[in-house]
């Protein structure tokens, strides 16, 4: 099959880029042939290259960029798609634009955010040139199927993958991370990941400092801070709580695996927009014990407290309790953080996800012969 996977996000910052990018790559060593079509990038291109796979970089300026819809026409003119998936709104717009008159054999659209669609962008989701719509969770496909008036066969469900053998604990250092950032072995380490406001930081930082008073040696790492001025806003609010010195603001890391096994519990406190956390998915191949909210698809990956632990939005004596649950009983949370592992990789892999969008597009070719 010729796919082409469209995304105009460029950066290794966002879980949509890497998604896609796994589909990209998984999808190339399956034999197919695959392009990619986003922003300029020299180190996705060179990503790409390594994959060998086309990258073609376009400017996304808005939904309304016909210097692309041009671009966009002129090579499915030259290579004509067999699939297009798109990844977020810009990208949806334009290739619907540029296949007004040339649809492709399957036209997919990728769902990974739980927010409802609207008066704009429900169109873009209803059009029967679209075939099919993949979301990332259960919970997203009931919102954007009632908010859109979807009809349920056009909706699949197909979870993100993680890459089971990179995150696997037994190929990193514990430690590695903690020396880097001159982290004492015996603190207690928390770790969440995102530093956007609903991503719960705040929330997060009040429970740390409940547990604080009984546990002196446990410590917050807020990972993916953009700027310096992301970072002085997170230690600005511990300062705040009183919890400064047990608090890292840390830099967005490309590392994640060697991070995580330096942690001892793995935490998303987030309270809107998330479809399932990618990084709780990726701490629990690690073997790590999880503490996540039941934002968006949460619960269908921390689906039993057998693989972690799923408290309530913005309930903060639930957060507490489930961390001093992790660090009071040692044994159970390893216990707990092997049988995640195990969990993800039945699941949540890259390979099943790879396996079921590459069903997926062959249903769609299969069904308009």
């Amino acid at each position: 099959m010729k796919i082409y996977q469209i995304l105009e996000f460029n950066q290794f910052n966002t879980g949509s880029v890497h998604q896609m990018f796994q589909a990209a790559s998984g999808l190339r060593q399956r034999g197919h042939d695959v392009t990619i079509v986003s922003k300029p990038d020299a180190i996705l291109a060179a990503k790409a290259a390594e994959q060998d796979i086309h990258f073609h970089g376009l400017p996304f300026r808005h939904q309304f960029d016909f210097a692309t819809v041009r671009a966009l026409r002129r090579l499915f003119r030259n290579a004509p798609p067999d699939v297009i998936h798109v990844h977020k709104g810009i990208s949806h717009a334009l290739a619907l634009a540029a296949t007004w008159r040339r649809p492709a054999g399957a036209f997919v659209v990728n769902r990974g955010v739980s927010f409802p669609l609207d008066l704009w962008n429900r169109g873009k989701y209803r059009t029967s040139r679209v075939d099919r719509v993949v979301t990332v969770c259960r919970q997203i496909k009931d919102v954007i199927g009632t908010s859109g008036r979807l009809p349920e066969e056009k909706v699949q469900v197909i979870y993100a993958g993680t890459d089971v053998m990179l995150f696997d604990p037994v190929r990193w250092d514990a430690r590695a991370f903690r020396r880097e950032k001159s982290i004492a072995d015996d603190r207690f380490v928390v770790a969440q990941v995102g530093v956007r406001d609903w991503k719960g930081w705040k929330e997060l930082i009040d429970s740390v400092s409940d547990v604080a008073p009984a546990h002196p040696n446990v410590h917050l790492l807020l990972i993916g801070c953009r700027n310096a001025q992301e970072k002085d806003e997170v230690l600005r609010y511990a300062r705040e709580v009183g919890v400064e010195e047990r608090v890292s603001a840390v830099e967005y890391r490309t590392d994640m695996p060697n991070v995580f096994a330096s942690c001892d519990v793995v935490v998303d406190a987030s309270w809107a927009g998330t479809g399932i956390t990618g990084t709780i998915r990726e701490a629990m191949a690690m073997g790590k014990p999880v503490i996540a909210t039941d934002a968006g698809g949460n619960q269908e990956l921390v689906s039993t407290s057998d693989v972690g632990w799923l408290v309530p939005m913005k309930d903060r004596a639930a957060l507490t309790k489930a961390l001093r649950a992790v660090i009071a009983n040692p044994a159970r949370a390893a216990e707990i953080g092997n049988a995640a592992r195990q969990h993800v990789v039945k699941g949540f892999s890259k390979e099943l996800r790879i396996n079921r969008l590459e069903e997926l597009y062959a249903s769609i070719l299969r069904s308009k012969r």
